[in-house]
C-alpha cells in the first residue's frame, strides 16, 4: 500500500477543522452566558455554560483526530489511527453538533480508508 498521505492529510484538517468549530461553539456559548447574565437570565447562562463544557470535549476530541492522524503513517498502527478518528469524528458531532460538521466528514473519511487498508 502507498504512504497514507491522503489519510494524514484528511485526518490532519479534520482536527483542525474541529478545532476551530470548538472554538465557534465555545465563543457563541461564552457570549450566550455574557449576555444571559447581563440580562438576569439564569436559564441563558446555565446554556451558555454547557455549551462552552461541551466545546471543550470538542476541543479534546480534535486533538484525539489530530493524534490518529500522526499515527497513521506507522504500518503497525494505522488501523489503531482509523478507529482514533472515527471517534473523534463521532464524539465532535455529538459535542458541538453543526460547529463539528466538516471535521466529522473529513475524519470519518481518513478513519475509513485507514481501517480498510491494507
Amino acid at each position: 500500500m502507498g504512504s497514507r498521505t491522503t489519510e494524514f492529510v484528511l485526518g490532519l484538517l479534520g482536527g483542525i477543522f474541529g478545532f476551530l468549530g470548538a472554538l465557534v461553539a465555545m465563543l457563541f456559548g461564552g457570549l450566550a452566558g455574557s449576555f444571559g447574565e447581563a440580562f438576569g437570565s439564569a436559564e441563558a447562562v446555565a446554556t451558555g455554560t454547557q455549551i462552552v463544557g461541551m466545546a471543550f470535549g470538542a476541543i479534546i476530541m480534535a486533538i484525539i483526530g489530530i493524534v490518529g492522524a500522526a499515527m497513521v503513517k506507522n504500518k503497525k498502527r494505522h488501523k489503531l489511527a482509523g478507529g482514533l478518528m472515527i471517534i473523534s469524528a463521532i464524539g465532535g458531532l455529538i459535542a458541538v453538533s453543526f460547529a463539528y460538521v466538516l471535521a466529522t466528514v473529513l475524519l470519518l473519511i481518513a478513519g475509513i480508508m485507514a481501517l480498510r487498508g491494507k
